[in-house]
């Protein structure tokens, strides 16, 4: 399953222009009265062919268990291209044609917590039967804008490093584990590349997107830096923790040990590493299926220091709730509810090898199976409890993300110093933070 790092540009999602800024908290939170039609948007395609349709099959699976328990709702499945959810639904607002439900990404809520239709789910999840402490903290975090939670958790994933094991073993580097630092990667890589044989310890995006941007905030806050300060109104990552993450790229570069991958999104680093000609890269579960002639292992991500941080980072998606009327408002979060269940979510994870979005879930007698049916996945799943950030919820991210890949990429092309280019990324990035949104 690729995942894609969308951060959508703010000229395609104007919503305010369309809607009032207030978001709708519907009164009533009793039981469904009388027969109630929902349609739901989601970007799973469906069959044919079905060995490819795994997640829009679990999730029509939902809706028909759902549907025979309560008779009364019907839920009509819509495929929408995830891509486009959110411009669509923006169109759809300005003619009230919106959904009940729909698929969102993370990066989308900023934009979305202005839409006067966008359900407040607040109270709701603060009933103790939903337990929303079991959602991972980076999920909640992703669905809640200006203190209001205004999606419940649809899709997790993170970050991990993946490794050749034969490479490895090759060049004698001992198998990882869990406590590594980057000094030990910047070994390993040192290890495992050969020149002559166009072989690389690591690969890394240089292209300035927001997949390069992505994986370099995990490197940040590992060691201990933040994007953006604690009010969101400044830069924050040319702190010297910032400079310590680029650093260390940047010297991994120097070593002659980092593939730079300007086209990361093409699946070019899939092809190499496939052919023994790439080490270790960052990536998340949804490639380990893509990588079947390699004898590959998986560890958490390293810290800087020993015993410091091996905190990861998500793009967690959400379903969304809008109002239609208090019965489909109630029907909505009814089948929200359900679809969310420990029991579900681990039915889904199963059916899918999508990661489980509670943590409880990996405490089933069942989640064993996972790992045996998804080799790869299991650690990727213990991995979920180190992500504790997210992404700052605010609607100049896009902008300050762009900065920050231009910076990073000048710093791993020997153009500029870390120190350098990350101030003159975060000068930039202020002076979109201090119009107002």
């Amino acid at each position: 399953m690729k995942r894609l790092w969308l951060v959508v540009p703010l000229a395609l999602v104007v919503i305010a222009s369309a809607c009032s800024s207030s978001t709708s908290t519907p009164t009533s939170t009793g039981s469904v009265t009388g027969q109630v039609t929902l349609t739901m948007w989601m970007g799973y395609t469906p069959p044919p062919p079905v060995d490819q349709s795994q997640e829009y099959l679990s999730i029509q699976d939902m809706v028909t268990r759902f549907e025979a328990a309560h008779p009364n709702i019907h839920i009509d499945l819509q495929y929408v291209n995830s891509d486009n959810a959110l411009q669509k639904a923006t169109v759809a607002l300005q003619g009230g044609k919106q959904p009940d439900i729909s698929y969102q990404y993370g990066t989308n809520m900023p934009q979305l917590a202005t839409a006067p239709k966008l359900v407040d789910l607040t109270q709701r999840v603060q009933d103790p039967s939903f337990d929303w402490n079991d959602f991972f903290e980076g999920e909640r975090a992703v669905a809640t804008v200006d203190g209001r939670v205004l999606g419940i958790p649809a899709l997790v994933d993170n970050l991990a490093i993946v490794y050749n094991k034969d490479l490895f073993a090759k060049a004698g580097v001992p198998t990882p584990a869990p406590d590594w630092t980057w000094d030990d990667v910047r070994a390993a890589a040192k290890a495992t590349t050969d020149p002559a044989n166009k072989v690389f310890g690591l690969v890394f995006p240089a292209d300035a997107s927001e997949t390069m941007v992505w994986q370099f905030e995990a490197l940040l806050w590992e060691a201990g830096g933040d994007i953006l300060n604690a009010d969101n109104t400044q830069a924050a990552f040319n702190s010297p923790a910032g400079v310590r993450a680029a650093t260390m790229l940047q010297q991994i570069q120097q070593d002659g040990s980092l593939y730079l991958d300007f086209h990361p999104d093409s699946g070019q680093y899939t092809n190499l590493f496939n052919s023994g000609k790439i080490g270790m890269l960052i990536t998340g579960p949804w490639d380990l299926s893509a990588f079947p002639d390699v004898n590959y292992g998986v560890q958490q991500m390293p810290s800087f220091d020993p015993g410091g941080s091996h905190v990861t980072i998500a793009g967690p998606d959400n379903w969304v709730i809008f109002d239609n009327g208090p019965d489909r408002v109630e029907a909505s979060w009814e089948f929200l509810q359900f679809m969310a269940s420990p029991e579900n979510v681990l039915k889904d994870s199963l059916a899918t090898s999508h990661l489980p979005t509670r943590a409880s879930v990996e405490q089933l007698p069942g989640f064993s199976a996972f790992d045996a049916k998804y080799p790869g996945v299991g650690t990727f799943a213990q991995n979920l409890a180190n992500i504790t950030k997210a992404r700052p919820q605010v609607t100049q991210y896009p902008q300050v993300s762009s900065f920050l890949g231009l910076a990073l990429v000048s710093i791993l092309q020997g153009q500029a110093s870390p120190q350098d280019a990350l101030n003159q990324a975060a000068d930039q990035a202020n002076g979109v933070l201090a119009v107002p949104a």
